[in-house]
């Protein structure tokens, strides 16, 4: 793996590049032209749960995708079926079909192929990249991400401005091509061994040949049945779902916070968005160059411990400057939560499984943050959003013991 390794994952990460900064152009533009022709709350609701629940039925069968055909045509098939998505929502918008029935569809087929994505990148990587280099290929990963989300939403802004929204689709297209053709032609992914309880595809049970989609969902039970198995995998998962569990007050209800508490003006909120994106951009940087603590746990801790703070003084404090400044500190932070967790299931899980870890993985992520806001979303028209933010920043701080406590976990941060 080490011959080439470093021109075959830019290029894996520049197609993946195009791909997104393509995606993320459509999502904002959706968003943008469902905020500017309904005005309504209650669409944002329907429209975030078009982009995220598709996502978490669809991901662990992702996995199973993952982990049965070779990762890189799952992960051009997902980006196919997206751009497919867009160009279908660009013809109907052309010949004066402007529905916002559409743009849903649109968004709950895109969360699909997301779904799919995910799963099966965050399973290749370990695939082209040599383990001591995982963690700063993931940070790059995180920073190009991140940058990406810094840009398109302004992109995204600006061309609906100069052209109507079905133009916006064909640039998804188009970017998506790009990104297809560049991992399907250049980039080149070894094998990876079947585990052999499942003889993927080629398996019967009690000598009876099983139908293609019972073995799917025998796969998929293998899957949950190997997480299970596995304490350390098992216990990630589980504590990667409560620290963004507790995390969804930061992420949905600090733009609410600003405008209660300093003013419903545009540019604070932009600001504040902005500073968190540049942060969360910087720290990517950050850790692809310093690679972060040697020992993952630790800086898991460590840095919940930081964020859980943030938090806190985000209820805190009455300067909307200090505010913004915190909001940078908890961007740049991001990264070394996140990252740890990733590639410790990327060294962890067996290859052959690694697909469908991702794929639980992701099925938890896409659910917690959605379930928190279930609970804090009323309750910030009940209680004070700045209590909100110091109840979950405390929380937070407590997630952080188990990483102290767990002899698995702490068992797990040292180097291998």
């Amino acid at each position: 793996m080490e011959t080439g390794w470093k021109r075959n994952t830019a290029l894996f990460l520049s197609g993946q590049a195009f791909s997104l900064f393509g995606s993320a152009l459509v999502q904002y533009a959706i968003l943008w032209h469902l905020i500017l022709k309904t005005k309504s709350g209650s669409m944002m609701t329907l429209f975030a749960l078009c982009g995220m629940l598709p996502a978490f039925f669809i991901s662990p069968f992702g996995g199973v995708f993952a982990d049965r055909f070779n990762r890189k045509y799952v992960i051009n098939a997902a980006d196919a079926a997206i751009a497919l998505a867009s160009l279908a929502a660009a013809l109907f918008f052309l010949t004066g079909f402007d529905s916002i029935g559409v743009l849903l569809v649109c968004a709950a087929v895109r969360a699909m192929g997301q779904g799919v994505q995910i799963p099966a990148v965050n399973a290749l990587i370990p695939q082209i990249v040599p383990e001591k280099h995982l963690t700063r290929i993931n940070g790059i990963n995180s920073s190009i991400q991140s940058g990406i989300t810094l840009l398109s939403p302004i992109a995204s802004g600006a061309l609906l401005m100069l052209a109507p929204i079905a133009y916006i689709f064909f640039i998804d297209v188009v970017t998506a091509a790009i990104g297809i053709s560049i991992v399907f032609f250049m980039v080149k992914v070894p094998p990876v061994p079947k585990a052999e309880a499942d003889s993927l595809g080629e398996a019967s049970r009690d000598g009876i040949k099983q139908s293609p989609l019972a073995k799917y969902f025998h796969e998929l039970k293998e899957g949950f049945g190997y997480v299970a198995k596995h304490g350390l995998i098992l216990r990630l998962i589980v504590m990667y779902a409560l620290i963004f569990f507790a995390y969804s007050p930061l992420a949905y209800l600090t733009s609410l916070q600003v405008t209660r508490d300093f003013g419903a003006d545009v540019w604070r909120l932009t600001a504040v968005e902005i500073t968190f994106l540049v942060g969360m951009t910087a720290g990517g940087v950050l850790l692809s160059v310093w690679g972060g603590l040697k020992n993952r746990i630790r800086s898991i801790m460590l840095v919940t411990v930081m964020q859980g703070a943030g938090s806190i003084a985000l209820g805190i404090t009455g300067n909307f400057w200090v505010y913004a400044a915190i909001m940078a500190y908890l961007g740049l932070t991001t990264p070394f939560l996140t990252t740890p967790f990733m590639v410790l299931l990327q060294e962890r899980a067996e290859p052959e499984y690694m697909g469908r870890v991702f794929g639980v993985f992701t099925m938890a992520a896409t659910l917690m943050m959605p379930a928190g806001m279930l609970l804090f979303g009323p309750l910030g028209d009940i209680v004070p959003i700045d209590v909100i933010l110091i109840c979950s920043g405390s929380a937070l701080l407590l997630l952080a013991l188990p990483f102290a406590v767990s002899k698995i976990l702490r068992e797990a941060g040292k180097t291998r």
